[in-house]
């Protein structure tokens, strides 16, 4: 059985040149592309009492519309070089997603973009990259 690899993208072009390491590195792996939808990061909680359900799950909805259209083009690019690559779109914590989706489907590998933060935007943010290097429990190749 071949090596299967998870590469998560997010429209960045280093998620992009992480596919294309991807599919240029392990051409005969089966590939799987996530994207994952992380709804918090975008809404604003503030200090407002009211909170707006329809405004939000609008906000959501136009995310997951986003996140199909960007995994139609990585599939797309896939195709481009020979290879069927499946899709799963997901909503949650992108580091906990990426590892979720990672042992549900099994993965050998974890080929992702970093996003190159460093210093305090690192601390104050965390690295997607970094958490799922440090828990996941297959090899993580980080592309810069």
């Amino acid at each position: 059985m071949g090596q299967h690899v998870l590469v998560p993208v997010d429209g960045s072009e280093e998620a992009e040149e992480a596919l294309e390491y991807a599919l240029e590195d392990v051409p005969d792996a089966k590939i799987t592309l996530v994207h994952v939808v992380n709804p918090v990061s975008s809404f604003s909680y503030g200090g407002d009492d009211y909170f707006d359900a329809e405004a939000y799950q609008e906000q959501l909805d136009q995310q997951h519309a986003r996140g199909e259209e960007l995994l139609e083009k990585c599939r797309d690019i896939a195709k481009a070089h020979g290879i069927e690559a499946e899709t799963v779109l997901e909503t949650g914590k992108p580091s906990e997603t990426i590892l979720e989706v990672a042992e549900a489907n099994e993965v050998d590998h974890i080929v992702m973009g970093s996003r190159g933060r460093s210093g305090v935007g690192r601390v104050l943010f965390g690295s997607v990259a970094e958490a799922v290097t440090r828990r996941a429990s297959v090899p993580v190749t980080i592309v810069r």
